[in-house]
């Protein structure tokens, strides 16, 4: 199948409608039916600012974060007009990509 890897980038203490935006995300993806989504926090990383962001012991709220996606082009109209019309303010990354499944489902669960 043909579509698009769309990865968001986000910090932990980022919030829309009160949630941090990682996972409102992932709500929205679920709302919206798609494949799936993967959130994935990150040790350290660099800002469009030129800033470090990195999560501490104590202190997670500067951790990076990303929420990365495989959308067919319908699924990623659908979602980037839902994101369009919420006002999310948030970096991403699209690039076209071909993905599927490989073997039989797994009867271990």
């Amino acid at each position: 199948m043909n579509g698009y890897q769309v990865t968001f980038f986000t910090q932990q203490d980022h919030r829309h409608k009160g949630r941090p935006v990682g996972e409102w995300l992932l709500h929205v993806a679920q709302e919206l039916g798609l494949r799936g989504a993967t959130l994935l926090a990150a040790g350290e990383g660099l800002g469009h600012h030129g800033r470090i962001h990195s999560a501490h012991f104590f202190e997670l709220a500067d951790q990076p974060v990303e929420v990365v996606m495989a959308l067919t082009e319908e699924e990623t109209a659908r979602l980037f007009s839902r994101l369009e019309a919420e006002r999310v303010h948030l970096f991403y990354v699209k690039a076209p990509v071909e993905f599927g499944m490989l073997g039989e489902p797994s009867s271990d669960k």
